[in-house]
């Protein structure tokens, strides 16, 4: 008796797997919505006004004492370099993250949702010494803040 239950269990989830790959297969179930789009100007890009007015519509920043980057003085490694942005301006809606010396400048982009409090904290590759300038538009403004890193051997094929 419990042979057959085991038995029937095992055919109905063969056979949802197999219903399931032959939908898959067929291109039913293929997403109908890009859950996460990239500005690839933005990332392709080689100097920071460029790439600021193709992710963020605007050329320019202004300095803000309110965004604080916290990134080594010296990084020993510079593929992984330890970056935490925190900004206490209203309204702030999105944080991008720019390595300036990098050959594409622009490392990351996050958009805030309402309610969502200033802070990243990421990793990123860097291939030579220079700035990092975080940028946050609030607002509709852009504001900015940079800490100078020095890399002692090079992320980006360095």
């Amino acid at each position: 008796m419990e042979t057959d239950v085991k038995r029937r269990i095992m055919l109905k989830g063969s056979l949802a797997v197999g219903v399931l790959g032959v939908a898959a297969g067929a291109g039913l179930l293929t997403p109908r919505v890009v859950l996460a789009a990239w500005p690839k100007e933005a990332f392709a890009a080689k100097m920071m006004p460029e790439m600021l007015q193709a992710l963020l519509g605007s050329d320019s920043a202004q300095e803000s004492g309110e965004i604080k980057i916290k990134a080594p003085d010296i990084a020993e490694n510079g593929a992984v370099v330890p970056i935490t942005v925190s900004t206490e301006l209203a309204g702030a809606s999105s944080i991008a993250v720019i390595a300036v010396n990098n050959p594409a400048p622009l490392v990351a982009s996050y958009e805030l949702g309402e309610g969502t409090e200033g802070f990243v904290s990421t990793r990123i590759k860097m291939g030579k010494s220079g700035d990092v300038v975080a940028v946050v538009k609030a607002d509709g403004k852009l504001y900015s803040a940079k800490k100078e890193v020095k890399v002692t051997i090079g992320g980006c094929g360095g």
